[in-house]
């Protein structure tokens, strides 16, 4: 297992739709050891590829709170098939540094996606679980929760990330 870099916004993959995952094995289950590694050391409750650089449709969630035992959930292309009701929330990400907002989700959903062997998985999910795969699963869609929100908050949260890449590279310079 290995720690990787969470990449942040504006960075481009993030903003590109993720390919399917076509391979199952080895590879791909260091890639999941990977991701849950550098999930749980952030900490978060979900990682999507994209978020580390890979562009492939594949995500790890664990909503499970610190101090009880990890259920780590791997879903491979992964696609939302219904939903149901709606809730706003407030949504953070580990790849939009120092924001935070309210966000509309389904408050029920049904997926389909496959598990780290290549087997098929249908299930529900309901509250917070539901809303932490709509947010993994827009990352595969080349969606930030930043994009679900009102142009105004998103442009403000773009001069903010603008000042803070210019404080880093005079920083940088010196």
């Amino acid at each position: 297992m290995a720690l990787r870099e969470i990449l942040t916004y504006p960075f481009p993959i993030l903003k590109k739709a993720a390919e399917p995952v076509k391979e199952f094995g080895e590879e791909l289950e260091q890639l999941v050891a990977d991701m849950a590694e550098t999930m749980y050391d952030a900490p978060g409750v979900g990682l999507a590829a994209p978020q580390i650089g890979i562009p492939l449709q594949l995500c790890v969630i664990d909503i499970m709170p610190k101090d009880q035992e990890r259920e780590l959930i791997v879903l491979a292309n992964p696609k939302i098939i219904e939903g149901e009701g709606k809730e706003i929330d407030e949504e953070g990400c580990l790849s939009v540094l120092d924001y935070s907002a309210n966000v509309p989700r389904f408050t029920k959903i049904k997926v389909e996606a496959q598990d780290i062997k290549g087997n098929p998985l249908n299930f529900e999910a309901e509250g917070f679980f539901a809303r932490v795969i709509q947010h993994e699963l827009d990352h595969l869609d080349g969606t930030l929760f930043i994009d679900r929100i009102s142009s105004l908050k998103r442009t403000l949260y773009k001069k903010k990330v603008k000042k803070m890449l210019r404080a880093e590279k005079e920083e940088g310079e010196k």
